[in-house]
């Protein structure tokens, strides 16, 4: 359940709350809404400036209980860091910090005063965008499969207000819509393989496209893929119990007979590589390997929950990948949808083989003006970008440019990566037409450029997520990622910001 937000114009000293939430700098500058709190109650923060129990370095949180005169009960002083330099990506850190301080405490509700902060370049629908997403960001709890060993009814937070000009309204909207989808798709992503299996993600689609009048949901079972030539896909899906499933959503939002956007994502439930399987330490953060269609599914829900006036497509090739006696192996030929032959290399290079048809089935069903695929699709970006931002391929300079500007507008950043034709050579082959790994060097883009070949024609990009859509660790989670760079991206192209 996502936090419930509202847009405040109430002061610092005015008005009882649980938690108020204010900011300093450092060397003692404080907030207008600081200034005025502490004006509020006696002066308590600046002599905790002072004495240097406050130091407003970026990243510490203090906490007040009880200031005297203060209409909180309690207020979290977090620090801005230097005043000079300050930057959206300091805001949006500072944000998630103070949002964690107050996650500790037992509040149901808190009033957030950092709005008022001036961000070069961001308007204050952005800020309060921003502060929202944080808090319900750290304010997630995934507790689908387990009770958390701390049973006691303690508060929890669930609603926050943020303080701003009306203008700030807007930015809450898109905050809960985004917030909708981005819990989904980290819903989604840390269920554990034998619950979020193929069909468990068909039926999320269709019980939410049942609640909804303009959005419509279908289902491709094994059988009808095989009739329609989904011989790559169906290939990958040879070795499970768990039968593939092709998942089509379609939001008419927009004009009648314009030309739909689409989305593809990954959804590979779970990757044991395969025959070429993969070694067991880690194995079971493969669970995570359908993150990209968890992403789809999330930005298509707050693409629904926004009524942007877009038509938008979203397709999902749902398939576990398990090595048994009728697994595809290594050595075998495939015939893809687009009739383009594929010599199997490596059987743990199975995204690219799902996607490629579903890639192919896309754009030949709807014709779309541009397709996006999402992708934990190899190691090798994590190699190149690390963990901060997700790959960016397109032959489109201008869509390139577009994706990227939107993953800095929503902080969920992209960096582009080439998708050179002399990459191509790489996938050569002389069993097939094409080979489905590369060489040794440059995997990532190798597999871009595989993609590539089933996109001839069409404004395509590819967005490999493997880096960012989970944090790693026995307690890491999907991080929801790339659902704010995709919403923001239909938000830009509706014309709406």
């Amino acid at each position: 359940m996502t936090l419930q937000f509202s847009l405040g114009s109430s002061l610092p000293d005015s008005g009882p709350t649980p938690c108020a939430v204010v900011g300093v700098f450092e060397h003692g500058v404080l907030t207008s809404a600081a200034a005025r709190l502490d004006v509020a109650c006696g002066g308590v923060v600046k002599r905790m400036v002072e004495s240097g129990d406050i130091t407003g370095k970026a990243g510490t949180a203090v906490i007040l209980f009880a200031p005297v005169d203060a209409p909180a009960e309690r207020v979290v002083v977090v620090g801005l860091g230097a005043q000079k330099g300050f930057d959206a990506q300091r805001y949006q850190k500072v944000c998630l910090e103070a949002a964690r301080a107050v996650g500790r405490l037992p509040v149901e509700s808190a009033v957030v005063h950092l709005a008022e902060i001036d961000v070069p370049g961001r308007d204050i629908a952005w800020r309060t965008r921003t502060a929202a997403l944080a808090f319900d960001h750290a304010a997630y709890r995934y507790t689908a499969t387990f009770k958390p060993k701390d049973a006691k009814k303690t508060p929890e937070l669930s609603a926050v207000t943020i303080t701003a000009e009306a203008a700030g309204e807007r930015g809450l909207v898109e905050a809960a819509a985004i917030a909708t989808g981005t819990r989904l798709a980290r819903e989604l992503g840390n269920l554990p393989p034998n619950i979020c299996n193929p069909a468990y993600l068909a039926d999320q689609a269709r019980e939410f496209a049942d609640r909804r009048v303009n959005v419509e949901c279908e289902v491709l079972e094994r059988e009808e893929m095989e009739k329609l030539g989904f011989g790559s896909l169906l290939a990958v899906a040879r070795g499970s119990a768990n039968a593939p499933k092709l998942i089509v959503l379609q939001y008419r939002g927009g004009a009648e007979g314009e030309k739909p956007y689409a989305f593809v994502g990954k959804g590979i439930t779970f990757d044991t590589g395969g025959i070429s399987l993969k070694p067991g330490a880690g194995m079971e953060e493969m669970k995570f390997d359908m993150c990209g269609a968890a992403g789809v599914l999330g930005a298509f829900v707050a693409t629904v929950e926004l009524d942007l006036p877009v038509n938008l497509v979203c397709v999902v090739p749902a398939v576990e990948n398990m090595p048994d006696g009728s697994a595809y192996r290594p050595g075998d030929v495939l015939t893809s949808l687009s009739g383009l032959t594929i010599e199997v290399l490596n059987t743990d290079a199975e995204g690219r083989l799902i996607l490629c048809d579903a890639l192919t089935y896309t754009g030949d069903r709807f014709d779309p003006a541009v397709i996006i695929d999402a992708a934990t699709l190899t190691g090798a970006c994590v190699v190149a970008l690390g963990k901060h931002a997700t790959g960016v391929m397109s032959k489109h300079d201008d869509l390139a440019a577009e994706i990227i500007a939107a993953g800095e507008a929503s902080l969920d950043r992209g960096w582009r990566l080439p998708l050179w034709d002399e990459y191509q050579s790489g996938l050569e082959s002389g069993f097939a037409d094409v080979a489905n790994i590369g060489g040794k060097f440059g995997g990532a883009i190798t597999a871009g450029c595989f993609l590539a070949r089933f996109t001839e024609g069409r404004r395509w990009a590819h967005l490999d997520i493997a880096g960012t859509a989970w944090d790693e660790g026995r307690k890491g989670l999907a991080t929801g990622r790339p659902v704010p760079m995709l919403v923001q991206w239909l938000i830009h192209r509706a014309g709406q910001a």
